[in-house]
């Protein structure tokens, strides 16, 4: 009789340090199950819906011109930043209106004949990027003109919406530092940087795995 009260005070004792314990097992911060981290977007250049323009002051007026984009895929951690790819435009279709001038551009200052792509090379992402809506980042990377590769950090607004995204992009390339040649004369001086306008769209494609 006395070890069935020896067991029973023990059921007791046991059920009511349950009670008691519950709530704090319930307040207790639920640990979810490890989570497989998001694999980087790649991001697919339209060259049809992309535009570049291009604009260079001068002591008479500003030049405005276009040139075409041939190709574009760009690949963007957004956990770690790390990106890569590249845009690709066609340095041959440069064009501002004027035959003389744009004769004189792919002749004397672009060589396009020689050196027939411009090329942006990202590397890396500061900022956040959302997965879907605007984000506002910068983008490091390398930018070959002329043969010659410089380092360049772009500010681009972003926005992405289901599979499909779209950038823009303000920036000055200081050419004639880079070693191109001066298009001025002594009678027209022209600014020793030429401001790029970029608008691109295209779409989101198949994710690819952290160990690619």
């Amino acid at each position: 009789m006395r070890l069935f009260q020896t067991r029973r005070r023990a059921v007791l004792y046991l059920c009511v340090t349950l009670l008691l314990a519950l709530p704090v097992l319930v307040a207790l911060p639920q640990h979810a199950a490890p989570q497989t981290p998001a694999s980087p977007l790649v991001f697919v250049v339209d060259p049809a819906q992309s535009t570049v323009h291009w604009a260079l002051g001068s002591s008479l007026h500003t030049v405005h011109g276009t040139l075409a984009l041939k190709r574009g895929t760009l690949q963007v951690d957004p956990a770690t930043g790390k990106a890569g790819g590249e845009i690709v435009v066609d340095a041959t279709s440069g064009q501002s209106g004027n035959d003389g001038r744009d004769k004189k551009m792919h002749k004397e200052v672009l060589e396009s004949t020689r050196f027939g792509e411009i090329i942006f090379r990202p590397d890396g992402v500061t900022g956040k990027l959302e997965t879907q809506g605007k984000s506002m980042v910068q983008v490091h990377g390398v930018f070959v003109l002329h043969g010659s590769e410089h380092e360049l950090t772009v500010p681009v607004e972003a926005n992405l919406s289901g599979d499909h995204w779209s950038g823009s992009a303000k920036f000055s390339v200081p050419f004639i530092e880079w070693g191109l040649k001066n298009p001025g004369t002594w009678l027209l001086k022209v600014e020793h940087s030429v401001a790029i306008e970029l608008e691109l769209k295209g779409t989101i494609g198949a994710r690819v795995t952290r160990d690619s």
